[in-house]
């Protein structure tokens, strides 16, 4: 009788035990083609995006944020004329920094990349950021 109530309290501290998922997505760690390439058109387009990231937070910082192309990531492509068409929808995801790489915020592009329109930012989102408690005291002096 006893070793049935323990055997039952065991199977319901497991069946209620919570559980925990791992959603991380891993970054690569070999190179591939792939990712040369997805490289090469972040370096394309590194240079609006700098561009953006001045203007947004000139209202926030009195220096302009550098961005990195390791701190951007490839968030989603489309084509937007089927197989084998060459117009593009490309969503980036930056995160821009000042100084010894402090993080300034995060930030959104979606881009158009065709051969009529050549590259052209359709929507910039300033998603959050610059927050007081995220930088150093030594470092409070390039907040607005």
């Amino acid at each position: 009788m006893m070793f049935r109530k323990l055997l039952i309290l065991h199977m319901l501290a497991l069946f209620f035990w919570p559980c925990v998922a791992s959603a991380l997505v891993s970054k690569p760690t070999d190179d591939s083609r792939e990712l040369q390439l997805q490289e090469m058109l972040i370096l394309f387009l590194l240079p609006d995006m700098r561009e953006t990231l001045g203007e947004e937070y000139s209202k926030h910082l009195k220096t302009t944020p550098d961005l990195f192309p390791y701190y951007i990531d490839i968030e989603h492509v489309e084509r937007l004329n089927g197989f084998r068409g060459y117009d593009f929808l490309i969503t980036l995801e930056a995160t821009p920094t000042v100084g010894p790489h402090i993080v300034v915020g995060k930030d959104r592009f979606i881009f158009e990349i065709s051969p009529t329109v050549n590259v052209k930012l359709l929507k910039f989102e300033h998603i959050k950021g610059p927050d007081r408690n995220d930088f150093p005291s030594n470092y409070l002096y390039l907040l607005k």
